[in-house]
């Protein structure tokens, strides 16, 4: 910072924390929580930090959110078509995602209908 500049924000602060501006803020004398961002590349952390904070997330980590969600959804399902819709709709999301280029193969999502086909294929082999 510039020298002039840094000492205006020191003397700002001083002042604020005089006037008590400081005193209760969201967890004032609790310790910081940090998240774990060990699944971004490292020199994307700090823009997705912006985007996040700013309440815009990166397309891909939308499409992550989107993939739990549903998810979560097909886990309560009975409905059997309606587990196919939601399968195919899953795997579309996941393709798209990994489909996206922005990040390392080993961050790929397995296509959730994999196992179920191998698993038919097994069966179908033995009879």
């Amino acid at each position: 910072m510039i020298p002039g500049l840094e000492r205006i924000v020191e003397e700002r602060i001083k002042v604020s924390q005089k006037k008590g501006d400081f005193d209760n803020l969201p967890g004032a004398g609790k310790p910081l929580e940090f998240e774990d961002d060990s699944h971004v590349p490292e020199e994307l952390r700090l823009p997705y930090k912006i985007l996040k904070n700013a309440d815009c997330l990166p397309p891909e980590i939308e499409l992550k959110k989107e993939i739990e969600r549903t998810e979560d959804l097909l886990a309560g399902m009975s409905d059997t078509a309606e587990r196919y819709r939601t399968m195919k709709r899953l795997n579309y999301l996941i393709f798209k995602l990994n489909s996206t280029g922005t990040s390392s193969v080993l961050m790929d999502v397995d296509q959730k209908y994999m196992v179920r086909l191998t698993e038919r294929l097994e069966v179908k082999r033995s009879k």
